[in-house]
Parts: C-alpha cells; sequence; structure tokens
C-alpha cells in the first residue's frame, strides 16, 4: 500500500538525517532564545532550533519519489511548504543572529503568508473543479465562486499562525499535527468517495498525491519527534510550524476540507483564541484571563507538567478526529 511506503520511507530518511543536523546546528550555534517570562523553560535555553529542516527535506524528496500522473499540483504544494518552511528559516536565523526573541516582523511573515494565499487562491478560481469546498457532516459540496480568493487567504492565515502558536512545549505542534495530518487524508478519501462532481473523475489522481504528500509528511514529523520529545534536543522553529501550517492550507484548500480544519483541529484553534483574548481582554481592562497565552503556557503555570499538556493535547485530537470520521461513515 502506497501510504504505507510514503510514511515508512520518510520515516527512516528523517531519523536518520537528523543526528548529522543536530550535530550540524549544534556546531554553528543555532541555538534557541528563551523568553524570561517562560520561567519552565530555562533549562531549555541554546537548545539547537531551525529543526524543521529534519522533516521538510525529507518530505519532499520521497513525495517527488511516489507522486503519480499529473505532478504539477503535488510540485506546487511542495513549493509552498518549501517556501513557508525558508520564510520560518530566515526568522529562526535572524533570532539566533541577533540574539532576541524577534525575527521577522509579524507584518512581514503575514504580507509573505498573503502573497502565498493569493497565488493559491487565484489558481483555484481560474479551476473551478477546486472551488468546491464539502460541507461538514453532510454529503455535499457548494461552490463560491469568486468567495474562493478569501476563502483561501483566510485559511492560509488562520492555519500557519495557529500550528505556529502551537509550536511552544516539546513534541506539542509535532505530535497534535501528525495525528491532525492522519485524520484529515481519511476525511479526504471518504469525501473523494462519496462527492458526485467533476474533481472525482478529473482530479482525484492529484488529490490523491497531496494524501500521498500529508502521509509522508506524518513519517518526517514522527522521525522528528523521535528528537524532539521532552527533553527535546532539537526545536522546529518556525522553520516547522510555518511550513506545516502552509502544507495543511494548501491541501484542505484543493480537496475542499477546509470547513473541517477547526474542528479536527481544535487545539490548533484553542492557541489562537487564547492568544486573541489574551490581547483583546488585556488592552480593554489591563487585566489578564490566562496566566499566559497560549494557552499550553497557562497550564504550564498552573503546575501542570509539560508532557501531561502534550498527552492531553493530542488524546482530545484523536478523539475529536474519531468521532468526525465515525459520524462520516468511515468507521
Amino acid at each position: 500500500m502506497p501510504y504505507y511506503w510514503i510514511f515508512l520511507t520518510t520515516f527512516i530518511v528523517s531519523v536518520l538525517f537528523a543526528p548529522f543536523y543536530i550535530k550540524f546546528a549544534t556546531k554553528l550555534k543555532f541555538g534557541q532564545n528563551i523568553l524570561e517570562y517562560v520561567g519552565e523553560h530555562k533549562n531549555k535555553q541554546g537548545t539547537p532550533t531551525m529543526g524543521g529542516v529534519i522533516f521538510i527535506l525529507p518530505t519532499i524528496i520521497v513525495s517527488l519519489f511516489f507522486v503519480q500522473g499529473n505532478k504539477f499540483l503535488s510540485i506546487f504544494c511542495l513549493l509552498v511548504f518549501f517556501g513557508c518552511g525558508l520564510v520560518g528559516f530566515l526568522d529562526d536565523f535572524i533570532k539566533i543572529k541577533f540574539k532576541r526573541n524577534l525575527g521577522l516582523r509579524a507584518y512581514q511573515k503575514i504580507l509573505f503568508q498573503i502573497g502565498i494565499a493569493l497565488i493559491v487562491a487565484f489558481y483555484i478560481y481560474n479551476h473551478s473543479s477546486f472551488s468546491n469546498i464539502y460541507v461538514p457532516f453532510f454529503n455535499n459540496q457548494i461552490h463560491v465562486g469568486w468567495l474562493i480568493i478569501p476563502f483561501v487567504v483566510l485559511v492560509f492565515l488562520a492555519t500557519t499562525n495557529s500550528v505556529n502558536l502551537t509550536d511552544g512545549l516539546d513534541g506539542l505542534a509535532g505530535g497534535v499535527s501528525i495525528v491532525f495530518l492522519i485524520i484529515m487524508v481519511f476525511i479526504s478519501n471518504i469525501c473523494l468517495k462519496s462527492s458526485p462532481l467533476q474533481i472525482v473523475q478529473e482530479y482525484s489522481t492529484q488529490i490523491q498525491n497531496l494524501n500521498y504528500i500529508s502521509i509522508s509528511l506524518v513519517g518526517g514529523l514522527l522521525g522528528f519527534l523521535v528528537f524532539n520529545f521532552y527533553p527535546a534536543k532539537i526545536f522546529m522553529g518556525d522553520t516547522g510550524s510555518l511550513a506545516i501550517g502552509a502544507l495543511i492550507a494548501f491541501v484542505t484548500c484543493f480537496n475542499g476540507t477546509s470547513l473541517y480544519i477547526p474542528i479536527i483541529g481544535f487545539m490548533f484553534v484553542l492557541s489562537s483564541l487564547s492568544v486573541i483574548l489574551q490581547v483583546l481582554h488585556y488592552k480593554r481592562t489591563k487585566k489578564r484571563i490566562f496566566l499566559m497565552a497560549p494557552f499550553h503556557h497557562h497550564l504550564q503555570h498552573k503546575g501542570m507538567y509539560e508532557t501531561k499538556i502534550v498527552f492531553i493535547y493530542i488524546v482530545i485530537t484523536i478523539l475529536i478526529g474519531t468521532v468526525v470520521i465515525a459520524l462520516l461513515g468511515g468507521l
């Protein structure tokens, strides 16, 4: 079965590549600067970052070997994946170079994300079969016409930044992303089988290739987590989190399952929502809702162990995903 071999191959390549990259990153002193007000992470000062390279490169290489038929959409996806990872790498590099926690300005990263999203959005708009969006839990799609353009931009901005905000504990973003990607591949296949629209006949191979890329990323992430689970030997940094978010956004926008993101990715949503609420409430009242945002840091300040928080986030994602698949008739 292609999924098995894609997963296994990327996992092995990632695991074999990781020690060399960690040694390289350590030698060049690619160490993470820890925020002073995150006291629980003081012992992580200097841990190598930019570890997203460990799963980005194997995912790209292995995916190109396994994708079938017309590879344009796959290459497009991998370019977006690599491009966002490159921006994250630049962001991480600036932090290390100038020994600070601010890399690229927020508006600079957002402008890049909007630029990439617009390219993707206009491509989808000009290929109408990709402009269909599945309504969660209903066996039908809606065609939104030109509204697909702002919709895709919103999906990219929300997803990339939510994954980025979730990357705050050892193994958190990677662990949740693995479960999320697996569940979304299940949902994509269920939707493909049930859809009566043209996308099934004309573009099913290309959509299946995007599923292969997703499973390849799962293998790469699992290989990365061998070195990223507590205590982490390396962090993924913005290099990894921005790339993951971009790939999720790209794949779901093309297979029409974007409206499932806030459901399956509830823990990503929680990260973003906690930050938004914290900022808005503080500006209005000068008081905080949470001890610290994103929410996983609030739980840390409440005394919960880092490994327990990661476990809870992953289990909740598994439970939500299992329920959704069951409701869709996939179990």
